[in-house]
């Protein structure tokens, strides 16, 4: 009988023993559900981020996902699917052969995956674009270019470049020769007729209606032409929404910085003289300042901008330069007309000023147009054309280079682009990025609204012994 003791004492300690060993293997169990959970959810959420779109980082240094993945048909449910596939094949992990059917210790498979909250690119009126141009431009000298911009547009302000109404003053020293009336001259007895005052001004006026390229380039045959159907990009469409910029996330590394956006601008795109290679308008900063549908309309509306703003300056200029304004008084009073009615030296006069400003402009327009400089303010030595330039504009537009001082064409669109509106110079820019991804294999229908950089999901996997866990997770380019 004694014998027996010490079986029932194995027997009674090896429940024990193996409800102990039971009990660590299921919290084994548990605690590796867990942290497999966490793997991958981590691998999934970054498999997802490394799907961003090669082209975008490859132009542009951009870092996006594109929820299309090439389909053309952006959607949350896309990255959603994809997230599933990941965290689902990493769950699974591999089974090839597993001919001893040995059952999976965790055994656990994907329930749900939501994609609660992404950080679109056109999110905030562009701001989680600029964002991470922000970060990008980090180490771009801001304060050399805010102090440039703003040298340069307080010396607009003195001189009226983008306020002054140099048309609404030259129309009114016509209506005032219209009001005088010209002379008349007796040809036949008891036949008067009116003297032609044969202003020079006339006829420089008369190319205004030519327009400034057509006067400014020599070959306009080089000028391009490409047209864009605007409604079918970011600016002519209602963009998908988001939810902004995550603020949540422990490291952000900037805010939207306009300053960091415009040097960037410059840096990725192109215009007149530096044209980007590849791209679809070759005049890109001017679509973002004139936000026409075509190349030739964005340069033309540009540079008659140009013209208008020297047109300002050099009017300003020349009614101080006594020697020109002798010249002018000097013609105006040769004209027969002026010489019978006396008082049209004076509207006459002030018409050729500002007609000789004109043709000044022109010049100044041109020798930009091919890569010079032209200060804002003029000196007598920096004035190219002469006052017999009036009667034959295109002839006396010279080919000749700047001074030497002055701003550059870039430097005069880096004002134009600061003062045009936010909104529109942003969604412009974002037009001018989905051009450009479009001409790329696979992207043929590739939208920027349709493109996140950071997102929030919320998983839950279960297991098939009975244990069921959620997750939330923020993932993101920061």
């Amino acid at each position: 009988m004694r014998k027996g003791y010490i079986t029932i004492f194995l027997s009674l300690s090896l429940t024990l023993i193996l409800s102990l060993v039971f009990t660590v293997i299921e919290g084994a169990r548990i605690s590796a559900i867990r942290m497999k959970f966490e793997c991958v959810t981590d691998i999934g959420m970054n498999s997802v981020l490394a799907e961003y779109n090669r082209e975008l980082l490859k132009q542009y240094d951009l870092l996006f996902v594109d929820m299309a993945y090439g389909s053309g048909k952006p959607s949350v449910a896309n990255a959603e699917e994809h997230l599933r596939n990941y965290v689902q094949k990493n769950l699974n992990g591999q089974k090839n052969g597993n001919f001893l059917k040995v059952r999976d210790f965790l055994s656990m498979q994907i329930d749900s995956v939501e994609i609660t909250a992404c950080s679109i690119a056109s999110d905030e009126e562009g701001g989680v674009l600029k964002r991470q141009i922000s970060d990008y431009m980090d180490d771009y000298p801001t304060g050399y270019l805010i102090g440039k911009i703003t040298e340069n547009l307080a010396q607009m302000d003195s001189s009226g470049m983008e306020s002054r109404d140099t048309a609404g003053e030259r129309e009114g020293y016509q209506a005032q020769i219209e009001a005088i009336g010209l002379p008349e001259q007796e040809v036949e007895e008891g036949v008067f007729e009116e003297v032609p005052l044969d202003n020079p001004a006339d006829a420089a006026n008369s190319t205004r209606s030519i327009g400034v390229l057509n006067l400014v380039v020599e070959d306009v045959s080089s000028i391009s032409t490409v047209k864009v159907p605007l409604t079918q990009y970011i600016s002519g469409r209602t963009p998908m929404r988001g939810n902004g910029i995550c603020r949540e996330a422990a490291q952000i590394s900037s805010t939207p910085n306009d300053m960091l956006f415009l040097a960037y601008l410059f840096q990725k795109c192109g215009y007149y003289g530096q044209e980007k290679e590849n791209s679809l308008l070759q005049y890109q900063i001017e679509y973002m300042i004139a936000g026409k549908d075509t190349d030739w309309q964005n340069l033309e509306q540009t540079a008659k901008r140009l013209l208008r703003w020297r047109e300002a300056a050099n009017v300003l200029y020349i009614l101080t330069d006594a020697a020109k304004i002798a010249e002018a008084e000097a013609m105006a009073l040769a004209l027969t007309a002026v010489m019978l009615s006396p008082a049209l030296a004076e509207p006459v006069k002030y018409t050729i000023l500002y007609a000789w400003a004109y043709v000044e402009s022109l010049q100044d327009v041109k020798i930009l147009l091919r890569g010079g400089r032209v200060p804002i303010f003029k000196t007598s030595a920096d004035w190219r054309t002469g006052i017999n330039s009036l009667r034959d504009v295109r002839g006396s537009l010279t080919d000749a280079g700047d001074n030497g001082r002055g701003l550059s064409y870039k430097e005069y669109l880096e004002i134009m682009l600061f003062l045009t509106n936010d909104h529109d110079r942003t969604f412009r820019a974002m037009d001018i990025m989905e051009m450009d991804i479009r001409k790329t294999p696979g992207n043929s229908s590739f939208r920027i609204d349709g493109c996140f950089d950071a997102f929030r999901a919320k998983l839950s996997v279960s297991s098939t012994f009975g244990y069921r866990y959620e997750m939330e997770r923020l993932y993101g380019f920061y």
